[in-house]
């Protein structure tokens, strides 16, 4: 047996398997119960929210109330327009509402976003990021009776924390957090203070591989924890349906995405991992002429299957682990919040024996 293959069948016998996550119903809290009651009962490990036209909380708390087992993830909630004061609150009590099912899920958002639509000042955002952090967990340990709340930093100082504003205690542990990250900063801040990564949906498993993993390996290393503590998610699309017909939409809806993703400079990197380069300035041109609805045109085939796990559903599973396995510990089944899974519960299954190196609590 070779050295890979034994690496390979130790994996399988040690590792927990990949978590499957599907999205909600967020646009009518009035469906959000009956949704995670069939999530949950199809076998999926949970749900994940969006902070984009609806609050990615609340359809949580419905979703907590009416289930049993599945996680709760916001994915993401946009930090900086909240005080980490206002996110600890909210934590607490969906972790204590739930059995402690629920992981924080943060993200910075973009300056225009900040300073547009949510008029608040911008700075650096992975320093920033790093102390709303560690600024939560210390409202939190102060709540759990770990002492006096004391956490004063360059952007958030917390010192008053009276009996009167003391939630009511709970059993288990305080929520996880993990953050939204695209570029090196913000995945050392990552790596270093977060319990997991929650990765942007354009990459590709060569980024992943020669970009990402060392960045966070590096900083798993400083912060003296193990990779068997860290949860990474995401980092791509998955395009599956109950038939060719229903695979070929969802490709091409997916095809847009990449060419929207791609026209912006931030994302760049990644194309150019790939000789992309080119590609990603002409979608930028194309789109400061207001040419979107042509942008799609320019991705071909083989471009989206990068970024994508592609299949039909009698097929999908073995794409799963060939795009993302050994990589990642989590992905969505949804390709977005406005088009949810519709796997089998025989097929999550299947999924969830894909090995991955997670380990999570009991």
């Amino acid at each position: 047996m070779t050295i890979e293959k034994d690496c390979v069948r130790k994996l399988r016998l040690q590792s927990k398997g990949m978590r499957v996550f599907t999205t909600l119903p967020q646009h009518d809290l009035r469906k959000v119960g009956p949704a995670a009651l069939a999530i949950e009962a199809a076998g999926y490990a949970g749900v994940s929210t969006q902070e984009n036209k609806h609050d990615p909380f609340l359809a949580l708390a419905v979703a907590g109330a009416a289930t049993q087992r599945i996680e709760l993830h916001t994915g993401v909630a946009i930090s900086f327009a909240r005080s980490p004061m206002v996110c600890a609150n909210i934590g607490w009590d969906l972790a204590a509402s739930t059995g402690s099912r629920f992981t924080l899920g943060l993200g910075s958002q973009i300056r225009a976003h900040n300073e547009k639509r949510f008029s608040v000042p911008w700075s650096a955002p992975a320093p920033r990021m790093r102390e709303y952090v560690q600024a939560v967990r210390a409202i939190w340990a102060a709540w759990k009776g770990d002492g006096k709340l004391a956490y004063e930093g360059k952007h958030y100082r917390f010192t008053l924390m009276t009996p009167n504003f003391v939630p009511e205690p709970y059993d288990g542990p305080a929520p996880r957090i993990g953050i939204a990250a695209v570029g090196p900063a913000m995945m050392k801040v990552a790596a270093e203070e977060c319990d997991g990564v929650k990765l942007h949906v354009f990459c590709t498993r060569k980024y992943l591989e020669h970009r990402i993993r060392p960045i966070l390996a590096e900083g798993l290393a400083k912060a003296g924890r193990a990779r068997e503590t860290f949860d990474i998610s995401g980092g791509g699309f998955v395009v599956t349906g109950k038939d060719d017909e229903a695979v070929a939409r969802l490709f091409d809806w997916v095809r847009y995405r990449v060419a929207f993703y791609g026209s912006t400079p931030a994302y760049w990197p990644v194309f150019e991992e790939h000789g992309l380069g080119d590609l990603g300035r002409k979608l930028n041109a194309m789109t400061k002429a207001g040419q979107w609805n042509e942008i799609a045109q320019q991705v071909p085939d083989d471009v989206v299957h990068l970024f994508a796990a592609v299949g039909r559903h009698d097929q999908i599973a073995r794409a799963i682990e060939a795009r993302f396995g050994g990589l990642v510990d989590s992905v969505s089944a949804s390709a977005s919040a406005s088009k949810p899974a519709d796997l089998p519960p025989d097929l999550i299954q299947d999924i969830a024996r894909i090995p991955t190196l997670y380990r999570p609590a009991a």
